[in-house]
């Protein structure tokens, strides 16, 4: 049985909190980490969020992280989060960066692109795109995914902003069409946008035919990582963010 088969969360559909049950079979033993959440944070939390976080920042590299649930951190305590756990990490490696929490539990990608144009401020250097995952949990075309991180990308690539675009993968339970055409978004994307690419956000984790290690990182619900899993993702994220780092350091006027 896979890691994450049996468990019932709750999922915003357009501000309704939904019961469903999370089967390791929607989007596979990885595919499904984090992306579900069991309250919706609002638009103006995030952008309170980031007012809060740009605040007294002008000698840093400000990156707006724009995503869902394991973006914000659902589940963890502030610190434990995938933001001030990067941020940290980048910190201690001698990096002059500000990390802006852009993620909202349960978002989709054109939830993403509601928001982007807001999202950004002046002072953004850099932007992280880390959605899709729900669109896959709920079987959403992959045509209309590519549309709205290619709406989103060009947002960023309108401010002449330099970006990454993480990926993540699809189960196979849409069928090997959908799956293909879903992987393909990412890949595609960035070489036509010239981003930054990371295949799949959830590499740091380990090999997602073991559940039985995956337990150890995952909270008690089975779905989101815990602290540690969420420190063995920003160990392997880090380094390309450095990458965008040295991006945005190279054109800071943007």
């Amino acid at each position: 049985m896979a890691a994450f088969s049996g468990v019932w969360s709750r999922v915003s559909y357009g501000g309704r909190a939904i019961a469903r049950k999370a089967r390791s079979g929607i989007l596979g033993p990885l595919a499904g980490v984090a992306l579900l959440a069991a309250a919706p944070v609002t638009a103006q939390d995030t952008a309170q969020d980031t007012a809060r976080n740009t605040a007294g920042d002008a000698a840093r590299t400000r990156i707006l992280a724009l995503g869902d649930s394991l973006t914000q951190g659902y589940g963890l305590a502030p610190e434990d989060g995938l933001v001030p756990q990067l941020q940290a990490w980048l910190e201690a490696r001698g990096h002059d960066v500000r990390i802006i929490n852009g993620g909202v539990s349960g978002d989709t990608t054109a939830g993403g692109l509601a928001r982007v144009e807001w999202s950004l401020s002046d002072d953004v250097d850099a932007m992280i795109v880390a959605l899709g995952g729900n669109d896959v949990l709920r079987g959403l075309d992959p045509a209309q995914t590519r549309a709205n991180l290619d709406g989103i990308l060009k947002a960023g690539a309108g401010r002449d902003l330099p970006m990454m675009l993480v990926g993540l993968p699809a189960a196979g339970n849409f069928g090997a069409v959908y799956k293909a055409e879903f992987e393909a978004i990412f890949p595609e994307l960035a070489a036509k946008h010239d981003t930054l690419l990371v295949p799949s956000i959830f590499a740091g984790l380990g090999d997602p035919s073991d559940p039985t290690a995956l337990r150890g990182l995952m909270q008690d619900d089975g779905i989101h990582p815990n602290a540690q899993g969420v420190t063995r993702i920003v160990k392997a994220l880090g380094p390309e963010v450095e990458a965008l780092i040295l991006r945005a350091e190279a054109d800071p006027a943007g």
